[in-house]
């Protein structure tokens, strides 16, 4: 979007600047750097006796008050669930509860289901799990793709970075091309033009 408001000041088109929040920088570097929010939940995750309390005490000694994005949480509303902590995203401040992170990150899906799946008839399902360790300690298909070594340990937040860093590198090595949509009418009925409206997104 923000290549396309560029495209606009060259072509000299009447133009009012919208912020995407180019200032994400500091929240970025929040989930990203070497002490960001997902190292330390995979560092977590990896000792047998951490806790939810030991994580979020690791999250506020590394964060709280040395980013400006990452705050105490509001208290909770009645009848709300209680915050660890809050996020300040560009759509907003976002609280969050760690209860139970440490588990679900671990992901245990047993293997022998797993194993299932890589034998199972739809493609698809096969194409999700192919790289999932499970019994046999890989992916099948000797040797293709990013099977995981046998009792390799693999969590969620890991699998997510390693997805994110590759729609990054697609997104990277591509050409972006805008489709434009434009509304009809602004109360959501087929077959109805609202001409005024069409006219005053088209100029």
């Amino acid at each position: 979007f923000v290549l396309e408001q560029e495209e606009y000041k060259k072509e000299g088109i009447d133009w009012v600047f919208v912020d995407f929040g180019m200032d994400l920088q500091s929240c970025i570097e929040l989930f990203e750097k070497p002490l960001g929010l997902l190292s330390i939940l995979e560092e977590e995750s990896m000792f047998p006796k951490a806790t939810d309390k030991s994580f979020t005490e690791k999250l506020n000694a590394n964060h709280l008050g040395k980013s400006p994005n990452f705050i105490k949480p509001k208290p909770p509303k009645p009848g709300q669930v209680e915050a660890h902590f809050a996020i300040v995203h560009y759509a907003g401040t976002v609280p969050y509860n760690l209860s139970g992170w440490l588990e679900k990150n671990k992901d245990p899906l047993n293997d022998t289901v797993v194993d299932q799946f890589k034998k199972g008839t739809n493609e698809l399902v096969q194409l999700i799990f192919a790289d999932h360790p499970g019994q046999s300690g890989g992916g099948d298909g000797g040797g293709k793709g990013r099977g995981k070594k046998s009792g390799g340990f693999s969590t969620v937040s890991s699998g997510y970075r390693d997805q994110l860093n590759n729609l990054m590198r697609t997104l990277n090595s591509t050409s972006p091309h805008f489709i434009r949509c434009i509304v009809p009418n602004e109360v959501k009925t087929p077959s109805l033009i609202d001409a005024a409206l069409v006219m005053h997104q088209l100029t």
